[in-house]
């Protein structure tokens, strides 16, 4: 069972943390994290400068959530060095270049360099869950913190969630609860940065994923992913996925573990329990949510209930129609071929009609290819992805639009069939990002009689 020891409490009193400090965001974004860290900040009295690589006109919907705000001041259309010297603090978003130039100059003013999350699990004084892997940590960590929520348990949900500002969760902790952080490598970054690792840590699986990030070397992604337990102390937990435990290994990290370890495994959860998950890959995530239910000391009739209860995430495998007898999933944020592989793995590919296709990772397309080919329809969404996927298929529907897509997948199936969104690529190019491919997804569904 958790314990947070003495020493590891955190520092409370956030507000005058951050009351007047000079703090630079880096990276203010569309999805809403940046939208609420600013806002959290200038509430909290900070002198704040907000800059990103976008112009106004681009972040037009952010910019105008934050106008009762005078005092913040925006550098948008690129970032300047100087706002990078002679502050207090510096907080990036996701995604930041490894070589940024920017957080260079920070560093070499010795700025602290911080992110929402880690900065989040400072200051709470609250255990934290971090929950991280290339699949199926949105699922771990929502699931995780549905446990708790059945257990009556109080508890956060945060990291990388749509809209959702972790650091402005400051202001809803309460005695006794827990966090639960969805963490992704770039969030971890922070973690490693600020020296941390969450108190019970979850590395559900690690793939090839960001490859035009990372340069095409795996060790760089996973080294960013390790800080969810490089960190951690004698009497803290690691769960591990089992296909995680080879690249601890071959990445010469097992003398970095120092924690409780636990190896899981599909077969792991009970063979008794009913999810209402579909797919093996989803009795994995459940059993590495109940590893971590049990890490926090919860009884196993509470963390059966809450796993026998759980709906999917939305855009993970969710069932979001039924029309005529042909089902329709949302599996938006499957954005690399081993996920849209194990979304296929879930039903019979001759009663598939699958919607895939976008922007290209850089990642092998071969093992996709074959399982698309058992599909009885594939609609292909435009992109540079798509081009280099096509040369390994064989009949497909090409379409220009969401809408299109949606209509072409209702004409080819039939009762029985199933009709998934799992694209396989990232979203640029067609949509603004990957939420608003999930929202134009689901609008186009909505739509249907």
């Amino acid at each position: 069972m958790i314990s947070l020891p003495a020493g590891r409490q955190g520092v409370m009193g956030y507000k005058e943390y951050f009351k007047d400090k000079k703090v630079t965001l880096m990276g203010l974004g569309l999805l809403g994290r940046g939208v609420g860290d600013a806002r959290f900040l200038a509430q909290c009295g900070a002198e704040l400068i907000v800059t990103d690589l976008k112009t106004e006109v681009q972040l037009a919907d952010s910019l105008a959530q934050l106008k009762e705000f005078s005092t913040i001041t925006y550098h948008v259309g690129g970032h300047r060095l100087e706002d990078f010297k002679n502050r207090d603090l510096i907080l990036k978003a996701a995604g930041v270049p490894l070589d940024s130039p920017f957080i260079a100059e920070a560093k070499k003013n010795n700025i602290p360099v911080r992110m929402s999350a880690d900065l989040f699990a400072e200051l709470s004084g609250v255990p934290i869950v971090g929950v991280t892997g290339t699949r199926g940590k949105s699922t771990v960590a929502y699931l995780i913190a549905h446990i708790l929520k059945t257990a009556g348990k109080p508890m956060l949900l945060g990291g990388n969630i749509r809209g959702i500002s972790t650091l402005a969760q400051l202001d809803e902790v309460i005695a006794d609860a827990i966090a639960v952080l969805e963490l992704d490598s770039w969030q971890l970054q922070g973690f490693g940065d600020a020296q941390m690792s969450p108190p019970v840590a979850v590395f559900s699986t690690f793939m090839p994923d960001h490859m035009n990030y990372y340069g095409n070397d795996m060790k760089k992604y996973f080294v960013d992913k390790a800080n969810i337990f490089i960190n951690q102390h004698q009497e803290d937990f690691l769960i591990l996925g089992g296909q995680v435990t080879p690249f601890i290994k071959e990445f010469n990290y097992e003398s970095r573990i120092k924690a409780h370890t636990t190896v899981i495994t599909e077969k792991t959860l009970p063979q008794s329990w009913r999810l209402k998950l579909i797919g093996g890959h989803n009795r994995y995530n459940a059993a590495l949510a109940v590893a971590a239910a049990r890490a926090l000391g919860l009884d196993e009739d509470s963390i059966k209930e809450g796993v026998e209860s759980f709906e999917a995430v939305p855009g993970r495998l969710q069932l979001v129609k039924e029309i005529n007898g042909i089902k329709i999933y949302n599996d938006n944020n499957a954005t690399t071929p081993e996920a849209t592989i194990a979304a296929l793995h879930s039903f019979d590919g001759k009663k598939t009609v699958l919607i895939a296709g976008g922007a290209d990772k850089g990642l092998a397309l071969e093992a996709l290819a074959d399982d698309m080919k058992k599909c009885k329809a594939l609609i292909l969404l435009p992109g540079s992805g798509t081009e280099r996927l096509r040369g390994l298929l064989n009949e497909h529907t090409q379409v220009s639009s969401m809408g299109e897509a949606v209509n072409a997948a209702i004409e080819r199936a039939t009762s029985g069939d199933v009709i998934i969104l799992s694209p396989a690529f990232a979203s640029f190019g067609l949509f603004k990002n990957e939420y608003d491919r999930n929202d134009q997804f689901v609008a186009a569904i909505a739509a249907l009689v």
